[in-house]
């Protein structure tokens, strides 16, 4: 007995030793898509080891040397795994690596330091992103007004920015919200914010911390906005110096020519939009397509990825990784871009054609990146203010909300050249 106890340890041993690899895959056998990534920047973070992205092999998968702790942690998570062998590995590796296989592996080195810009009070809406940041296990930092002013920014690696107006009309809810405690409050908020930095307008403070982000960004940031956020942040540097606000929000009337004023050389991401002025108007400009122009609904609202050469184009090729390339559709107060106010050098990397818009779009700034994703909430097709959170245990496998992860992944990769 004792020797047959001593050969199974033996083998057990040989076995592990042989037993080199973690693979997980990330297509449809995977149980749970979104701790997944969890597991990748805690290999990153807490074991201090590369972690391999392998781009368009099974959905995006993850491989890394094996480690007892990493298979003990995936088991506790419940995310599916494969333990294999260095020449199974090798295996794989030689697969994607073939000139004829549009896929590549990414190295990632370091856990990104994670920022996401949102007031400390809380508010009548969730955010997608501390979601899922929150469910996948991945550790985050709340910063607002101040932080940025401080110049705090340079501490992160990886910026998010959701339901936000950077153009200083308090989202475009006075007519439906003005006499609601939390919009009251809000408003008390942010004039206190903008009087103890020295600013008469909450829209002055907001330019101001979106100029202050685009240097973040200019210097080597990667932003990451949804909803609101995208246009909105366009909007306020298209408007520099101009007053686009009316008097229920900053106490005067707006300037009549700020219209034509416009500066689109400063945007990142879109032109040649036109202002919604009316204040009683839930919207911003022209850049979100309407419901009304999208003609579509719930069971028919659905858009779709592009796939990309993994060898000739890593980065959009790792914003794309997913298990799904229909992903269904979302709305938010922005829920998607019109085509043609989007700059020629932006990478349009999800679109509904037959809608004429763009729903996920990338670019360069400097050395920094930043990219817009359209809608609120990946899994609540219209959420309205108020409404409870998405619970993101209903939902371990959402395509959409794996858009999110893949941004928050994208700084630990080892930076390839773009070949085009």
């Amino acid at each position: 007995m004792k020797r047959l106890v001593l050969v199974a340890f033996l083998w057990g041993c040989t076995w592990i030793a042989k037993a080199n690899y973690i693979l997980i895959p990330m297509d449809k056998a995977q149980k749970n898509h979104l701790k997944a990534y969890g597991i990748a920047y805690w290999v990153l973070q807490k074991i201090g080891q590369e972690v391999d992205w392998l781009l368009n092999y099974r959905g995006g998968s993850f491989g890394t040397k094996f480690d007892p702790r990493i298979q003990n942690e995936l088991s506790i998570r419940g995310v599916s795994f494969l333990v294999i062998s260095s020449a199974q590995y090798n295996q794989v590796l030689a697969e994607i690596a073939s000139p004829s296989a549009n896929m590549d592996v990414v190295k990632l080195e370091k856990a990104p330091k994670i920022a996401v810009y949102s007031p400390k009070t809380k508010q009548p809406w969730d955010d997608a992103v501390t979601l899922v940041l929150t469910y996948a296990e991945i550790p985050y930092d709340l910063i607002y007004d101040d932080e940025i002013m401080q110049g705090k920014l340079i501490d992160y690696d990886w910026l998010h920015l959701h339901h936000e107006d950077f153009t200083g009309q308090q989202g475009k809810f006075y007519a439906m919200a003005r006499n609601q405690a939390w919009y009251v409050q809000e408003k008390k908020e942010l004039e206190a914010l903008a009087k103890k930095w020295g600013f008469s307008k909450i829209s002055q403070l907001k330019l101001a911390i979106v100029k202050r982000i685009r240097e973040y960004v200019i210097g080597g940031g990667f932003m990451f906005a949804m909803c609101s956020a995208t246009d909105t942040f366009d909007i306020a540097l298209a408007a520099e110096g101009l007053d686009i606000c009316e008097s229920m929000y900053d106490g005067d009337g707006t300037d009549p020519q700020a219209q034509e004023k416009l500066n689109f050389q400063n945007t990142f991401a879109f032109k040649n939009f036109r202002l919604e002025k009316n204040p009683y108007v839930y919207e911003y400009s022209d850049i979100d397509n309407q419901q009304h122009e999208r003609g579509v609904n719930e069971k028919t609202d659905f858009f779709q990825l592009f796939t990309f050469s993994a060898k000739w184009d890593p980065v959009p090729t790792m914003l794309t990784q997913n298990h799904e390339t229909l992903i269904k559709g979302f709305m938010g107060q922005t829920t998607a871009f019109k085509n043609q106010l989007i700059k020629s050098e932006v990478v349009i990397m999800a679109e509904n054609k037959v809608c004429n818009e763009a729903r996920y779009i990338h670019g360069i700034q400097g050395k920094g990146t930043w990219t817009f994703y359209g809608g609120h909430d990946p899994e609540d097709y219209q959420h309205f203010v108020g409404e409870e959170p998405t619970d993101l245990n209903l939902h371990p496998n959402s395509p959409g909300y794996r858009l999110i992860l893949n941004n928050v992944l994208f700084p630990a990769a080892k930076k390839k050249k773009q070949k085009t």
